[in-house]
């Protein structure tokens, strides 16, 4: 299966959906049928500005979501809630990304001008949510006095922006909520209101506390790049990132680099490399049947000291306590 769309404020996923894979609509809302599998899609229109779209499905084939951004500037800005346990992924050229809710692609904001293909695998439980909500909308809910350089280009939905931010236990609780509310509550659109309004809250609030920089348009060739460099930053956490290296690898100047990857991922190469880093550390721990020396070292640490500090000031207790499940 396989669906391509332009987004602006005028588009009609569902619609456009339907039409495709002429499947009906009833009260905004596909179930989707049992020649294609199980599940449906929904539509809410929220508020003035602001909508809603609600996927959750296990599809019989495989399915390809490609979104062409845009050419004409307008004033949506798209918000992707990402809540999926396995499976699904985000094209990044070579490679792909996982779009589970502990990466840290689980969010999206973005403008509409940029491309995003995603692919979900068939017999794989897919939930998801799509807010799209127009600028003057978004600034009237978040009624911000000093919005950071991130913040601010958001609310102006300037054209090439891309921020990802993980998902938080808290945020996948919401999207729980608003997937799982039952479609014979009257209140149900009163609800999923209120829901998203807490998950914008809880995303502009980790947009907020990012460290202001100068923003730079996000060419839909560089993020292709920006992935790719993620990947191997990610490919051996032995091994620390080679900044001219992965510069040379995506033909990018180290600045230009090292400004476009902190601005799209909210951190720098090598901070970003770490948290990676304790967050593999943490999980051989628990789940990798690993000793904490050998953890350390294959990690890369020569000196045990040296990782248990560290581990120590990313998860505020020593390897040893956390292995024992202090």
């Amino acid at each position: 299966m396989f669906f391509e769309f332009v987004p602006n404020p005028q588009f009609d996923f569902l619609t456009s959906f339907a039409k495709k894979f002429n499947v009906p609509i009833e009260d905004d809302r596909l179930i989707i049928p049992p020649a294609l599998g199980t599940g449906s899609i929904k539509r809410v229109a929220l508020s003035a500005g602001l909508k809603l779209v609600v996927h959750r499905y296990k599809l019989n084939q495989d399915f390809i979501l490609n979104r062409i951004g845009s050419d004409a500037p307008n004033d949506l800005v798209s918000v992707i809630f990402h809540s999926n346990e396995v499976g699904a992924t985000v094209d990044t050229g070579d490679q792909a990304a996982p779009l589970s809710r502990s990466s840290a692609f689980a969010i999206q904001v973005a403008s509409t001008d940029l491309n995003s293909r995603i692919s979900f695998p068939a017999h794989t439980d897919i939930y998801f949510l799509v807010v799209g909500i127009l600028k003057d909308a978004l600034k009237e809910l978040l009624a911000i006095k000093t919005p950071n350089a991130t913040v601010q280009t958001v609310l102006q939905a300037a054209p090439g922006f891309l921020f990802y931010e993980s998902m938080s236990p808290e945020i996948h609780k919401l999207v729980k909520q608003v997937t799982d509310i039952r479609a014979d509550n009257d209140l149900a659109t009163f609800y999923q209101r209120l829901k998203v309004h807490e998950l914008l809250y809880l995303v502009f609030e980790k947009l907020q506390k990012r460290e202001a920089q100068h923003h730079s348009a996000v060419h839909k060739d560089d993020v292709e790049k920006l992935f790719l460099i993620r990947t191997a930053v990610l490919s051996d956490l032995a091994v620390p990132p080679s900044l001219p290296a992965l510069a040379k690898m995506v033909g990018f100047g180290e600045t230009k680099m090292r400004d476009l990857f902190k601005q799209v991922f909210g951190d720098t190469i090598y901070n970003y490399y770490q948290q990676a880093r304790m967050d593999e550390a943490a999980f051989l721990l628990k789940h990798g049947g690993l000793s904490v020396s050998e953890t350390g070292y294959q990690l890369g640490f020569a000196n045990l000291s040296h990782f248990a500090r560290l581990f120590e000031k990313y998860h505020g207790v020593t390897p040893k306590r956390y292995a024992a499940g202090g």
